[in-house]
């Protein structure tokens, strides 16, 4: 093989691309290199690789992924490899093949093994996709690098991300904006100035700075939740909400203090006995005694100076609390940090029902969050520490800021 060097790629490209995660997460501005920083990574990974081995980059549609064949042979230098445009492939010196596949037909996509692929636009690509492309890396147990602009938040990738945003083991994440792209020098600030001014304000938003558009399923709203955010609260917890695990979610614990901001978060899969002991330490809560939380909240009931109450989940209830908890986060009554919390939130769902509305996370996602801060804030509003006035729902002055009124 010819002596490779690899080409001038920013900062954020070497971190987001060349991680040592097997899933790589990326929303990024357009233009902004992430498909000639994955071109590079999947060109790395195919050189190390031995004769007959696959690499695939796979795109929502055949001329989308044909783009990105052409900016490959650009790429590399040409005493590397061997194309065939009729299949589109890259064959390699060493013997190593690359493919550039489209999306459109995920049957299409089952039966190869693959050593470590990239799917290019992937808000755009079906989900099917997807699963077919994961199923491939199953022996080979690859890596993959998932590449796109932001478009909306109803679609697989985007939920997939927020796994990776919130830390999930073998996972990185990285936003790219425009600013970033400016800042390396590859994008001017004229023409990110030009398509403000020319594209509507929601696409320019996630077209340049990754940010999703308010898609219309989020009970809380993406800018009242935005309006929320803020430094955990060194205050002493006066209340708890409590969502026990089941099955593979987590367990939750979050505090509000006097004021109604975050003081303290607790999130972990342990023993029901260590679930016992942690949710034995907070004096006042309420918490989930749905199924097997009912069992659990008898024994803490019966624990002396404890102060618990259970609250189960129906149809009618988790809309009523669900309900209070938009109330508080669109009247700025509840504060919370960056994490989990703002990621479940915003990933939180509604939709329509014969009987009413069903509230809960997207498939694949967790709302363990965002049941222990509803139920916090019902227990807040149901034990306010200042004696209440009239008018629920009513915006207290700035010095008490967080405090409910009824």
């Amino acid at each position: 093989m010819p002596e490779y060097t690899r080409p001038w790629l920013a900062p954020y490209q070497l971190e987001s691309i060349f991680c040592p995660e097997r899933y790589a997460l990326i929303e990024a501005s357009t233009k902004s290199g992430k498909t000639v920083g994955c071109i590079a990574w999947l060109f790395e990974q195919a050189i190390q690789g031995q004769p007959a081995w696959e690499y695939w980059w796979v795109a929502p549609v055949y001329p989308q992924a044909e783009i990105a064949y052409r900016r490959f042979k650009r790429a590399v230098p040409q005493e590397f490899f061997a194309s065939n445009e009729t299949d589109m492939t890259i064959s390699l010196r060493n013997g190593t093949v690359i493919r550039f596949k489209s999306g459109e037909k995920p049957d299409n996509l089952y039966g190869e093994d693959v050593h470590a692929a990239v799917i290019d636009e992937a808000t755009r690509c079906r989900e099917d996709a997807w699963h077919a492309i994961r199923s491939t890396l199953t022996h080979t147990q690859g890596p993959i690098r998932i590449i796109g602009n932001v478009k909306g938040r109803r679609n697989w990738a985007y939920q997939l991300a927020r796994r990776a945003e919130a830390g999930e083991t073998g996972m990185h994440y990285q936003r790219i904006t425009a600013a970033d792209a400016i800042a390396a020098g590859i994008l001017t600030q004229d023409e990110i100035d030009d398509a403000q001014r020319m594209l509507p304000e929601a696409v320019y938003r996630e077209l340049y700075l990754a940010e999703p558009s308010d898609d219309g399923g989020n009970p809380f709203g993406l800018a009242a939740i935005a309006a929320c955010v803020g430094p955990m609260s060194s205050a002493d917890p006066y209340c708890w909400g409590w969502d026990v695990a089941r099955k593979q979610d987590y367990t939750v614990g979050i505090a509000l203090d006097e004021a109604g901001n975050v003081c303290a978060f607790q999130r972990f899969q342990k023993p029901w006995e260590e679930s016992y002991n942690a949710i034995c330490q907070s004096n006042l809560g309420l918490m989930d005694s749905t199924g097997v939380g009912d069992v659990l909240l008898e024994r803490i009931q019966r624990t002396v100076g404890t102060n618990i109450e259970g609250y189960h989940y129906t149809q009618h209830s988790k809309q009523q609390l669900m309900e209070g908890l938009a109330a508080a986060i669109q009247g700025r009554e509840v504060m919370f940090p960056e994490g989990p919390i703002r990621i479940e939130l915003e990933s939180f769902e509604y939709v329509y029902t014969r009987t009413g509305y069903s509230y809960s996370a997207p498939e694949g996602m967790y709302d363990d969050c965002v049941n222990a801060l509803a139920l916090a804030v019902e227990c807040w509003r149901r034990n306010p520490p200042v004696q209440p006035a009239i008018g629920y729902g009513r915006r207290l002055p700035e010095r008490t800021r967080g405090r409910w009124m009824f």
